[in-house]
């Protein structure tokens, strides 16, 4: 692993965190990793939204319309609060990683666990009471 500390100062670019700059750069694996493990989060948004398009816009016929939209609402609300925490948690880690220290943990598994199956309840309720 290599300092930082022994490189010129760069200019900073706009949107680039000043802690890039502090510490050593991490293994690459290990940075790839936490990349990797972002896009899964950001994909995982994705797919919230895209089931909340799905519902609002694909299926008229479930649920009344205040059920569909609120439903679309809270799935959508939910993708843009995990794309957000999937942010802060590469950030996190990569600042951990860059100080050697441990990874911090991380209540987004359980949040992203409840959310889901507050969100399958309400979908198997609809299904079976509709």
């Amino acid at each position: 692993m290599q300092e930082t500390s022994d490189r010129k100062p760069r200019s900073r670019t706009l949107g680039r965190p000043h802690w890039l700059e502090q510490g050593k750069h991490p293994d690459y694996r290990f940075s790839l990793a936490n990349e990797r493990t972002f896009l899964a989060w950001i994909r995982t948004a994705l797919a919230f939204m895209a089931g909340a398009v799905g519902i609002y816009q694909f299926a008229p016929d479930f649920a009344t319309p205040i059920t569909r939209e609120a439903l679309g609402v809270l799935l959508t609300l939910g993708g843009a609060t995990l794309a957000l925490s999937a942010y802060r948690r590469w950030s996190r880690n990569e600042q951990a990683m860059r100080s050697d220290s441990a990874l911090p943990y991380t209540r987004l598994l359980v949040v992203v666990s409840i959310f889901v199956t507050i969100v399958a309840l309400a979908l198997a309720l609809l299904i079976l009471f509709p």
